[in-house]
């Protein structure tokens, strides 16, 4: 998604830094119109590492592309934050005296705001009056929040925080095809230990799940999160109010975590890479070279979670209806032989949905990127998606969607 971000001259504007970074992480293509009073706060070198795009104010740059006008109609969506008392002013009055002036009149697309400024500037009723006006042309209001402000002061005027500007703001875009639906995710690698300091584990880092929650959620779906050794920082993407994480380290652990959650939900998404195997004895004190114990490891085999929901599903344990979606990483290069495996997978396995994704040095585990084909009833490919994992995490939300 293009998003274009007006950031204003607001002391709030350090922390558009982040509201940046949550776009950029969750996938979309973000371009940053500072004003010029914004770049006293923060400035073009952060903007530009942070979003990966050039930055001006000016609307004399890049004249040949008509950046002026450009940027505006070619965003999916518009956030202004923090939103100052002249940018809202300004805005009301239709002024184009910069380049986020001349983006705003340009653009076809929502427009968000994050108002941030004094209690008395914000209750003024020429702000008020242009809230009004800004809100009868369609624009939609961020906060602002109540709480301590610049100076000392306290009251309404607090810029929101990044994570509930992102959720509000996608929330205008997003389809709520998945309203009063309940969901319940996986995410994450299973670790199974050997001893205390030491286990089996898998490279999955739990984004590819983190953008199904946080997908789900803006779509208006109620989410059960089951995170094994999801990183803060990954399950950041999927901060909502809508989503109720749970913490989980080994693979029965998950097990019980994923079964208590399917029990009532509509759709079920195991994207966990879970160990197949643990230890057959856990050791209580760190194993040695000394002891000679560490050449040989005796395994059992752990439950196939997934298969187990489906066996659930089947046996009258679940809510009717109910859509399973499970994944198989592969690394075979051949396109025809990896959907052949997946198929074979699928019927095993007894789920609706199976998203086959490719992990190799560019896609998959603890990559940015994914690329998956869907393969549903009778083994055919019935939705493919490459790129962000926000992206793969839409074309497998309208594979279900399809399904019901």
């Amino acid at each position: 998604m293009n998003i274009v971000v007006g950031v204003t001259g607001g002391i709030a504007a350090y922390k558009s830094v982040h509201l940046v970074r949550l776009l950029t992480k969750a996938g979309h293509d973000v371009t940053v119109v500072p004003t010029e009073d914004a770049l006293r706060f923060v400035g073009t070198p952060t903007w530009e590492a942070i979003s990966r795009h050039p930055v001006t104010t000016s609307v004399h740059d890049d004249v040949a592309k008509v950046r002026h006008v450009a940027l505006g109609q070619a965003a999916d969506l518009v956030i202004v934050a923090p939103a100052t008392a002249n940018t809202i002013a300004s805005m009301a009055a239709g002024l184009a005296s910069d380049l986020l002036g001349t983006t705003l009149l340009a653009t076809l697309a929502p427009v968000v705001i994050a108002p941030a400024m004094h209690t008395e500037m914000w209750r003024h009723p020429a702000t008020q009056a242009n809230i009004a006006t800004l809100r009868s042309r369609g624009v939609h209001l961020v906060g602002p929040a109540e709480g301590e402000l610049a100076g000392g002061d306290t009251g309404p005027g607090r810029m929101s925080e990044p994570e509930e500007i992102v959720e509000q703001a996608l929330a205008v875009l997003a389809p709520q095809d998945l309203a009063g639906l309940r969901v319940a995710i996986s995410a994450g690698g299973t670790r199974e230990p050997i001893d205390p300091v030491r286990f089996l584990g898998n490279r999955s880092s739990g984004r590819q799940g983190a953008a199904l929650a946080a997908e789900a959620a803006a779509r208006g779906a109620d989410v059960v999160l089951v995170a094994a050794h999801v990183d803060a920082e990954v399950l950041a993407a999927a901060e909502h109010s809508s989503i109720r994480v749970r913490r989980v380290g080994t693979a029965a652990e998950l097990s019980t975590a994923m079964k208590d959650a399917a029990a009532t939900a509509d759709a079920v998404i195991m994207a966990a890479a879970v160990a197949d195997y643990r230890p057959a004895e856990v050791a209580e004190h760190k194993l040695t070279k000394e002891q000679g114990v560490l050449t040989r490891i005796d395994l059992v085999e752990n439950e196939d979670v997934v298969a187990a929901l489906a066996a659930a599903r089947a046996g009258g344990r679940a809510p009717e209806g109910q859509i399973i979606v499970a994944f198989a990483a592969e690394t075979l290069t051949d396109a025809g032989e990896r959907r052949e495996r997946a198929r074979r997978k699928r019927e095993r396995k007894g789920v609706d949905l199976l998203a086959v994704n490719l992990a190799d040095a560019e896609h998959g585990f603890e990559q940015a990127d994914n690329a998956v084909e869907i393969i549903g009833d009778g083994g055919g490919v019935v939705g493919e998606a490459s790129g962000a994992k926000r992206e793969v995490a839409r074309a497998i939300w309208r594979a279900v969607i399809d399904m019901r």
